[in-house]
């Protein structure tokens, strides 16, 4: 099914850029001179032929109408996806100056989008002809759940064969939890003699001793701790209040090594959000629900080995708030891309842990496409009180998912914060996102009327990312 008349704003094209530069680039090429042989459909799809300044040119064709998400090709060599080239071409098309005129795909254009159509009609045949067997073989492997994932990811040698078998699994699993065991009991007596030396001494230590011990609980195969212990290392000497916040991070860390020790008197969803946050993976248990799910950020956040991606979404039938995680290796983007401000019909189940925010999509059933609907909002104290409830089912939540609904930007001294436009409460904006251009993309959308923002709210504040204003429009992400 494909979704007639729907062209993008350039705040949705730009949401599918994997990075910085290439929303830079793309933008150099929003104009008709480096194109040409330029046309599309009524139904999403988009080409054209750029002038490449290396070894052009290059044809490039997009496809935003199909149910699996936007897809793309183009000759050039880049590894980004989608690439400079296909960014430049759907601002173009988004425009809607005529720049990009409706007609018939070229043959180069219609030989690529039949092959991808051939290969969904193949893949939809293997997924029927796979239904029967799946489904007796779920009878086996369900029970093993999250130890079937772990023990997968404990053993990098494991093959489907062995993940199948439930009494592997289960051994497999049980040795990672000994040794996770072993290494959250070690990370205990390391943080009893760093607070009995006093915490003047993580002063003098350094990193090393912080990233001796991460390695140690790499060792010990759980990740989430030393992913922690790291943090730690960098909040030492950090600031004039790193005493404070040392010790408050340390008391979650213990916090968390006792919850894992203690696992087994813990209620069961609790005993879920500790196992995922010590590192065990997990598998989507919820059940499939289907309901037409507007996007409301999409952002990335880039380390030294891996770049995660944040997709939020709300339930217009629902009202549920989900979230969408992929990866990619670094310097790479994740391959899942979904524009800000479209609704997308389709199914998600949750996974285990307080509060089931976290899902996996399933199957889609038609293109993202525009939706006049917004989410339902709340108050600044309201979204405090959301918050602190939260950190009842998951102590170590950063943030909680809120929409504020009537508030406006105001400076708060160096900083800003987000007032209730009736008065009597704000919530002071995240520091980082003070310092980036979102801030101002904010302001200037608001000019003192009240606006609608989505974004995260925490204990170091409230970070927006996307805005609505106050009268019909649609959403500005912030990011």
């Amino acid at each position: 099914m494909t979704q007639q008349g729907v062209r993008w704003t350039a705040d949705q094209v730009l949401a599918l850029a994997p990075d910085a530069a290439s929303r830079e680039a793309a933008g150099r090429l929003a104009t008709a001179g480096p194109w040409s042989e330029v046309g599309s459909t009524d139904g999403g799809t988009v080409w054209g032929v750029c002038r490449g300044g290396g070894g052009g040119p290059y044809r490039t064709v997009v496809d935003v109408a199909d149910a699996s998400g936007p897809a793309c090709t183009c000759g050039c060599p880049s590894l980004r996806n989608p690439c400079k080239h296909a960014l430049g071409l759907l601002l173009l098309w988004a425009g809607g100056d005529g720049a990009v005129p409706e007609g018939e795909p070229p043959a180069w254009a219609e030989r690529w989008l039949t092959g991808r159509r051939e290969d969904a009609e193949a893949a939809a045949g293997t997924e029927t002809a796979e239904t029967g067997a799946a489904g007796t073989e779920a009878a086996g492997t369900e029970a093993a759940g999250t130890e079937v994932a772990a023990g997968a990811a404990g053993d990098p040698s494991g093959s489907v064969s062995r993940t199948r078998d439930p009494v592997a699994a289960r051994r497999r699993a049980e040795r990672r939890a000994e040794r996770i065991t072993a290494g959250a009991t070690e990370l205990e007596q390391r943080l009893a003699d760093l607070l009995r030396g006093g915490l003047a001494e993580a002063e003098q230590t350094g990193y090393a001793w912080w990233e001796e011990t991460a390695a140690r609980m790499v060792d010990a195969q759980a990740p989430g701790l030393a992913s922690r212990v790291r943090e730690l290392g960098s909040t030492a000497s950090s600031g004039p209040d790193w005493p404070v916040r040392l010790l408050e991070e340390c008391a979650l860390l213990h916090l968390l090594d006792q919850g894992w020790l203690r696992r087994d008197r813990l209620p069961q969803d609790l005993a879920a959000t500790v196992r995922t946050r010590v590192g065990l993976p997990a598998t989507a248990d919820g059940p499939a629900v289907r309901d037409q799910w507007l996007i409301l950020a999409q952002y990335d956040s880039v380390d030294a080995r891996l770049t995660t991606r944040r997709v939020w979404l709300y339930g217009t039938e629902t009202g549920r708030t989900a979230l969408l995680l992929s990866y990619g290796a670094a310097g790479r983007a994740p391959e899942l891309t979904l524009p800000v401000g479209l609704s997308l019909d389709a199914e998600l189940s949750t996974y285990p842990g307080g509060g089931r925010r976290r899902a996996a999509l399933g199957k889609r059933f038609a293109p993202p496409a525009p939706v006049e609907i917004r989410p339902k909002g709340v108050t600044p104290s309201q979204a405090l009180a959301r918050y602190g409830s939260a950190l009842r089912d998951d102590p170590w939540l950063e943030s909680v998912p809120v929409t504020l609904e009537q508030v406006v930007p105001v400076p708060d001294g160096d900083s800003w914060q987000l007032a209730d436009a009736s008065g009597g409460t704000a919530l002071p904006l995240t520091p980082a996102f003070g310092n980036r251009a979102g801030l101002w993309r904010l302001v200037a959308l608001s000019g003192g009327v009240p606006v609608q923002v989505f974004g995260e709210c925490g204990h170091r504040g409230f970070t927006p990312l996307t805005a609505w204003p106050a009268g019909p429009g649609q959403a500005v992400s912030l990011n």
